[in-house]
């Protein structure tokens, strides 16, 4: 029943995900950007419907029981942030000229249109950046929380106790990750998700290296999980990722935006050397449990 319980989540994750993911890619390519935003989002709730849809039990903590569990709760609203800056520091001592600090990436991303709006209300690039990082570091994990809640329930709720129980934690922990980053695929190399399509290897190296990243993670929110073993943790931690992995592109030189396999977000090699390295002492120390 566990098999097939697991077989048909799988197929439903990938199913309905790579089908919104085909809809989100048309409208990159046709330049839509609002709602391929829009699709992405509803793609992060195929796991949470496959997991309705396998009929599997869904007991995965929804109470906040939290009494004790306070420095879990900071570690998932606050730890990436520190990772994300530790890696994106890293990438800029390496590359000193990759560091912008007038806000050139930003003015990039704005365009003439939106530098007139920001102008407009009265904002300078480096406030808006300053607004940027207190809203990555405030609320945003707290409103992504509710994005990155559907893909957590598939995830970390169904197929990571799963994939532990059968290979072990160590184990299963590097195959969920590697699962959860080609999950990713079709929307990355048809539509340049996360890394561009101008970067060294494209459309290539970017998939392969996610793999890599969504392991780490994976570990890392896994471990969160396994500690308040209340669903809304992980929850969150993803969606502080999410709010503060690209805090360190605020500062970078618009020339060295085709490099984003180094860093500086936490998604690079460079950029995501802590978060790896803190990944495999985790898994390091649940092999030997299992041992």
């Amino acid at each position: 029943m566990k098999n097939k319980q697991l077989s048909t989540y799988l197929l439903w994750a990938f199913l309905l995900a790579w089908a919104l993911q085909a809809v989100a890619v048309g409208f990159a390519w046709n330049g839509q950007t609002h709602y391929f935003q829009l699709v992405m989002l509803a793609s992060m709730y195929a796991p949470f419907a496959a997991v309705l849809l396998a009929k599997a039990p869904r007991d995965m903590g929804w109470r906040l029981k939290l009494r004790g569990k306070g420095k879990w709760v900071l570690a998932a609203w606050f730890g990436f942030a520190v990772l994300a800056a530790l890696g994106a520091g890293l990438y800029y001592l390496l590359f000193p000229a990759a560091l912008d600090l007038s806000g050139g990436f930003l003015a990039a991303q704005l365009g003439e249109e939106g530098m007139r709006q920001m102008e407009a209300q009265g904002l300078t690039l480096k406030t808006l950046m300053l607004i940027r990082l207190a809203e990555a570091l405030s609320y945003a994990p707290l409103i992504n929380t509710f994005a990155a809640l559907g893909e957590e329930v598939g995830w970390r709720g169904f197929l990571y106790p799963r994939l532990k129980e059968r290979f072990g934690a160590a184990k299963g922990r590097l195959l969920g990750g590697l699962i959860w980053g080609v999950w990713h695929w079709p929307v990355m190399i048809f539509a340049g998700y996360n890394y561009g399509t101008a970067y060294w290897g494209a459309p290539v190296l970017g998939p392969l290296l996610f793999c890599v990243v969504c392991t780490a993670i994976g570990v890392l929110i896994d471990y969160l999980y396994e500690k308040t073993e209340c669903i809304w943790i992980p929850a969150l931690a993803h969606g502080s990722f999410n709010a503060a992995g690209g805090l360190g592109m605020l500062v970078l030189n618009p020339a060295f935006a085709d490099r984003t396999t180094l860093g500086p977000m936490p998604i690079g090699l460079i950029g995501g050397l802590p978060m790896f390295l803190l990944a495999a002492l985790l898994i390091g120390k649940s092999g030997r449990e299992s041992a």
